[in-house]
């Protein structure tokens, strides 16, 4: 019962044209992001001197719930406001109150379902990276860092691939230009941490 409820919710939600594009343009930038604040994490937490394997992970998932709020709230608040001001107009031209109608609720169903995968989106980044620190010894804390930057890499190189496609370019391309960004990004992150240290 409570699972085709959700099922009808998200179809409804679906319905609106504009409900995939948009899921699929914030998730995007918010994986993207997300990858990015991990590699600086990874970077000053475990390429140091002194790594702490217990901070690290503490961090990384502190950091993707952190970014998983962050990311839900602000694309529900500014998702409540863009359909709010769609709704308005549609009531406009119907000269009635769209609220209890279907298009109302596929409307406040589509709101929801974006803010919850962009919620997602870093809470995914998070727990892909942090599977190397949970997986390797405490002692070969190095290694798992490493691995940890290769998964975000090809998290960059999986996201620019998702880019390329939804944007009708060749996805290989984009694909390897996120890598590289991500690569070009960690060295100088490395080159700053170890200035710093």
């Amino acid at each position: 019962m409570v699972t085709s409820k959700i099922m009808s919710r998200i179809e409804a939600a679906l319905s609106i044209p504009e409900t995939w594009p948009t899921i699929r343009r914030y998730f995007v930038n918010t994986m993207f992001d997300s990858t990015f604040v991990m590699l600086g994490i990874i970077i000053a937490g475990a390429f140091n001197d002194a790594p702490n394997l217990r901070v690290v992970i503490a961090t990384i998932l502190t950091s993707a719930v952190a970014l998983g709020i962050s990311t839900g709230v602000s694309v529900f608040e500014a998702e409540n406001l863009e359909q709010g001001r769609r709704m308005d107009e549609i009531e406009k031209a119907m000269l009635r109150s769209m609220e209890e109608t279907h298009i109302g609720r596929s409307s406040r169903s589509s709101i929801y379902l974006i803010a919850l995968v962009n919620f997602m989106a870093p809470i995914i980044t998070g727990t892909v990276i942090l599977a190397p620190f949970l997986l390797f010894p405490a002692a070969e804390i190095n290694t798992a860092a490493w691995t940890a930057v290769g998964l975000a890499i090809a998290l960059l190189f999986t996201t620019g691939f998702l880019m390329g496609r939804n944007g009708k370019r060749s996805p290989w391309i984009q694909a390897v230009r996120m890598a590289l960004v991500g690569v070009g990004a960690f060295i100088i992150c490395f080159y700053i941490e170890s200035v710093v240290a």
